[in-house]
């Protein structure tokens, strides 16, 4: 177990473009996430929204205007999206419109994630340079490009790991919303196996998991935030 306890660094929201995502955040909780950029080595895009105490809730989608798979500079395909955006079960699931995905927690400095990562391979997955703008850092990111996952259980519930290469995340520069996430809840069909990595990992205050009453139930995150038109959820 780390002996060092993980922070809440950023919620995902995955949509099948980043305007529907953007409405979907708008019109929960009263304010759409704005600026953000596209990851090259992933793909993908996003847009970012400030919420209170250094987090923030990123909404992610596929980059249309990113090269095709035959347009990589040597010729060989490209490595598989992040946040399971691959899926066809995640396509099928974002017909329905966008949906609170995932969870990233912040791993910070002594710690050095990279060389964590190489001491516990089986638990931890390869960790993955990654840059916007100006911005750098690494990213834990299983090489099919899916969630996270210990005895076969994640399912988006299990968070990413992150390590920034700057003092601070992007939240400090974001302006401020008046809105803070009060809880993040979890539903988990093998919610025994996910708590015991997150006690590993050192991430289990972070997050309020229950097991579903129906062992074929899917795995889901619900966030509750604090806003200054009441409590909104976003899910």
């Amino acid at each position: 177990m780390t002996a060092h306890s993980l922070h809440l660094d950023h919620l995902v929201i995955s949509a099948r473009t980043l305007d529907e995502g953007t409405q979907y955040v708008a019109d929960i909780l009263g304010v759409a996430p704005a600026g953000g950029g596209a990851h090259p080595l992933m793909r993908t895009h996003n847009r970012l929204l400030n919420l209170w105490g250094g987090v923030y809730l990123e909404v992610i989608a596929i980059d249309p205007h990113a090269d095709a798979p035959h347009d990589s500079a040597d010729g060989a395909a490209p490595r598989a999206r992040l946040f399971a955006l691959d899926d066809p079960a995640t396509h099928a699931r974002l017909e329905n419109g966008p949906y609170l995905s995932h969870w990233v927690v912040r791993v910070e400095r002594p710690k050095h994630l990279p060389t964590w990562q190489a001491q516990y391979p089986q638990r931890i997955p390869p960790i993955v340079p990654m840059t916007r703008g100006d911005l750098t850092w690494g990213l834990s990111v299983p090489e099919d490009g899916t969630f996270p996952a210990w005895q076969g259980a994640g399912d988006g519930v299990l968070p990413s790991l992150i390590q920034w290469d700057t003092a601070r995340n992007p939240s400090a520069a974001l302006p401020e919303t008046g809105i803070a996430l009060k809880a993040l809840k979890a539903v988990h069909p093998q919610a025994d196996t996910v708590a015991a990595q997150l006690q590993w990992l050192g991430a289990r205050h972070l997050i309020e998991l229950r097991s579903t009453d129906d062992a074929a139930a899917p795995a889901a995150l619900i966030a509750e935030f604090e806003t200054p038109n009441g409590l909104r959820t976003l899910k």
